[in-house]
């Protein structure tokens, strides 16, 4: 039983890194505790308790969560420092080492910080506590919804990964594939709904591995939530290649509320590369894939995540990728640099890419994904979409995006926030990627 008495008066602040998934479990965590009495700090105010929700994925992650650590321990001196999250699972002993961490908090402790903080209330400060368990012992699941400083909710449907990539320490920090119920899931998404949101990006670490441990599948999720009429859109996030199915496709095109926008990991456009990684699928596959999106929703917008500079990545076999890359249909590259994780496969493959190289590879990648970038947004000029306009500073531009998440300016009028208003899309800014429509009269066009 948890005395809330001693938590009376408390104030936390909340700081989270790395992924979307990351979002929703700190907003949980943060609703919880304000029904406890743990009141989140307001501008200008000291914090009595920290919690730091990081990330892992890769060794620049790492180095940001002990910077942001050390900076939220100078913003608030005194506080009762919590770390959790990836990093914490990963390395538990290291983080506890850190000046100012007093509790550490695996994967499977995280939603449980009450029971540990009321535990260890009468210690002293310098008798710090690591809880956490092994991750072949995570397997509940605990959804979560977030909503971001703008619009938009975050809804986590799914958990861990059974896939274990080379190069990827996720499985080790997230655990098994794992998953809420489709009807507690659309319950989430109807609160979210009546509570003002418009828009919901579905969240997890394999998204498509939906159903394990429930006997459900991805596209029966998908299709349950489309019929949740309080939420005018839903984002599928990052969905591997073999399991985005023609009939979730075919269904996405025809749907009443799932948003033609895809986010498809690639990683590597070379097939011995894809072979080193350990992924389940080859380029003929993923070309496959995208080519399908386009031939069903031509204004789809698609990214697609590469990784450059892994072990193993020749010279040849980066060139191979980069033909590849520019024969596919993709809106936008998201590149990432190779970052060695302890504890992974990959670090038994010969051939090592230099810094130098993988900034160099980078650095073209990334200009091929502006180039496409561009001429996506050039295909949606003249063409009229419902976009849904987000918070903003007041006096300042204000921004929405389109269904296919085409980025709208506006000036600033609060009467348009979280409304979706039909425009026509003329003035792109080439420098700036976006389109331009100041002036816009709410009362004319057809918004709700």
């Amino acid at each position: 039983m948890i005395d809330n008495t001693i938590f009376q008066n408390k104030k936390a602040v909340y700081y989270t890194l790395g992924c979307k998934l990351n979002f929703a479990e700190t907003s949980t965590l943060g609703r919880y505790l304000s029904e406890q009495g743990i009141w989140k700090v307001q501008a200008g105010e000291k914090a009595d308790i920290c919690i730091v929700n990081t990330c892992s994925v890769t060794e620049l992650a790492d180095k940001k969560c002990r910077q942001a650590i050390r900076r939220i321990q100078k913003q608030h001196p005194g506080s009762f420092m919590i770390v959790t999250g990836c990093y914490a699972q990963l390395k538990p002993e290291e983080v506890s080492r850190m000046e100012g961490v007093d509790l550490v908090l695996g994967a499977g402790e995280k939603m449980d910080v009450l029971a540990h903080l009321q535990e260890i209330a009468g210690q002293a400060r310098n008798d710090k506590v690591v809880a956490v368990s092994s991750i072949k012992d995570v397997h509940t699941f605990i959804p979560s919804c977030s909503k971001d400083d703008r619009t938009r909710h975050f809804l986590k449907v799914q958990d861990g990964c059974d896939y274990y990539c080379s190069y990827c320490t996720i499985p080790y920090a997230r655990g098994r594939s794992r998953n809420g119920s489709i009807a507690d899931l659309v319950r989430m998404a109807e609160t979210a709904g009546r509570e003002g949101g418009k828009e919901i990006v579905l969240t997890g670490v394999n998204i498509g591995d939906f159903g394990k441990t429930t006997g459900e599948t991805f596209f029966d999720l998908v299709k349950a939530l489309d019929e949740v009429e309080a939420i005018d859109r839903f984002r599928i996030s990052s969905i591997e290649p073999n399991l985005l199915t023609d009939e979730i496709l075919e269904f996405v095109a025809q749907s009443k509320r799932f948003a033609p926008h895809f986010h498809i990991p690639l990683q590597s456009g070379s097939d011995e590369v894809l072979k080193l990684m350990r992924r389940k699928y080859d380029t003929a596959l993923f070309k496959s894939k995208l080519e399908r999106v386009k031939q069903l929703m031509p204004n789809a917008f698609i990214g697609v995540d590469v990784i450059v500079g892994v072990r193993g990545e020749t010279t040849e076999y980066f060139e191979e990728a980069k033909r590849f890359l520019e024969t596919l249909p993709f809106s936008q590259l998201h590149v990432f640099t190779y970052s060695e994780r302890p504890g992974t496969m990959a670090l038994k493959i010969e051939h090592l890419v230099s810094p130098r190289e993988k900034q160099e590879r980078s650095k073209q990648l990334l200009e091929l994904s502006n180039r496409k970038l561009k001429e996506f947004y050039r295909s949606q000029i003249n063409s009229v979409h419902p976009v849904l306009f987000e918070h903003t500073k007041r006096g300042e531009k204000m921004h929405g995006f389109t269904e296919n998440y085409v980025k709208v300016e506006a000036d600033y009028n609060p009467v348009l926030i979280n409304k979706l208003i039909e425009i026509p899309l003329k003035d792109f800014n080439e420098e700036t990627l976006f389109f331009c429509h100041c002036g816009l009269d709410p009362q004319s066009p057809e918004h709700r």
